[in-house]
């Protein structure tokens, strides 16, 4: 692994550490819907930057279940964050309209 993307890693890990850490206090003080929602993606999405660098640094691998050529691990950490994200979205939203 090159200097240039350890650093990027690294990086990665330090500020999604302290989002996740954050999102984890905002959980514990709020009850509602649509930041339980942002919480849980932020913290899916830390999962694949800790993936990530598990299988950079050759300890995990990721591509275990393929389907048509697909990581389905890989295809769930990309989209399953703003999936989330979306869902508190359309909370916010609808519970905007619906009053």
């Amino acid at each position: 692994m090159s200097a240039d993307s350890t650093i990027l890693i690294l990086s990665r890990l330090a500020f999604g550490a302290i989002a996740t850490f954050l999102s984890i206090m905002v959980w514990s003080k709020t009850r509602d819907v649509a930041w339980m929602l942002i919480v849980i993606g932020t913290i899916i999405a830390y999962g694949e930057v800790v993936f990530t660098a598990l299988e950079g640094f050759g300890l995990a691998q990721i591509d275990l279940l393929m389907v048509w050529g697909v990581s389905v691990v890989r295809l769930l950490f990309a989209n399953l964050p703003t999936l989330f994200y979306s869902a508190a979205f359309l909370v916010v939203i609808l519970r905007r309209t619906l009053r």
